[in-house]
């Protein structure tokens, strides 16, 4: 299902899933920052990880939103 179709669902519980992934991903982020570890995701077909460098940069540019929207 894309992004579209889920933000179209029937179902109320459907359309607040991507909105809830993204709170999920945006708290996974905020934790790896804080405890200095790295975060793994699944983008693209495969697994990356996300040093917490990488996601400092990405919270000061702003970035992490955009890359939170991409994963999911």
């Amino acid at each position: 299902m894309k992004t579209n179709d889920i933000t179209k669902a029937k179902d109320p519980t459907i359309r607040g899933a991507l909105n809830a992934l993204i709170r999920a991903a945006t708290a996974a982020r905020k934790i790896a920052i804080q405890t200095d570890t790295h975060l793994v995701i699944f983008k693209d077909g495969q697994i990356q990880r996300l040093s917490p460098e990488e996601l400092r940069l990405q919270a000061e540019t702003k970035d992490a939103v955009r890359s939170i929207k991409e994963e999911v």
